[in-house]
């Protein structure tokens, strides 16, 4: 995998916590550049340590599946970006909380990121390089939430579906990609 293909991983791992971002967005009254900076440290920290999680996790049973790891790979993405999806055109959860402190963030920091544990497990599978990818993840992740707070205070409602239903497109299209080319379709 390659870096352009785990930027695109990245993109889509972070649009979870983009459309919390933005939910947070449209609670705050006011939105500056210390809610962005929390926001942001929250869900690009979970989004670096859950992947490295799963990697460690997946590291040590890869060599059980080895064979198959493409089918698992395409199995695990597939179904989280379905999920995105299905969760996206369903409507989601309404913006409701404002608060950044660490009872509020906590939760929420560790929702986002669970699909960022399964991307670890198949970098594993992959033999990825885990460290830059999972600092690629971080930093995306920091960029797009801390902008997705100023989003959700300018635009609205709108841009959470659309988010959601993106990242899932994403996720969805890697896997497929990574079992065509083993299956060197492409």
């Amino acid at each position: 995998m390659g870096i352009a293909e785990v930027l695109i991983l990245a993109l889509g791992v972070s649009m979870d916590a983009l459309a919390v971002a933005i939910c947070k967005g449209l609670a705050l009254k006011r939105v500056d550049g210390r809610g962005m900076l929390t926001v942001g440290l929250w869900f690009g920290g979970f989004q670096t340590l859950m992947p490295l999680l799963g990697y460690l996790l997946g590291i040590r049973f890869s060599a059980l599946v080895h064979a198959y790891d493409h089918w698992i790979a395409f199995v695990l993405l597939g179904a989280l970006g379905a999920g995105m999806i299905r969760e996206a055109l369903r409507g989601g959860d309404e913006p409701g909380d404002s608060a950044l402190n660490p009872h509020a963030m906590f939760p929420l920091a560790v929702a986002t990121s669970i699909d960022a544990l399964a991307v670890g497990v198949t970098f594993a599978c992959l033999n990825v390089d885990v460290g830059p990818a999972v600092a690629l993840i971080g930093l995306v992740t920091f960029a797009i939430s801390a902008a997705g707070v100023k989003l959700g205070s300018l635009a609205g409602a709108k841009c959470q579906g659309a988010a959601g239903f993106i990242g899932g497109a994403i996720l969805s299209l890697i896997g497929l990609k990574i079992l065509l080319d083993h299956l060197g379709v492409i």
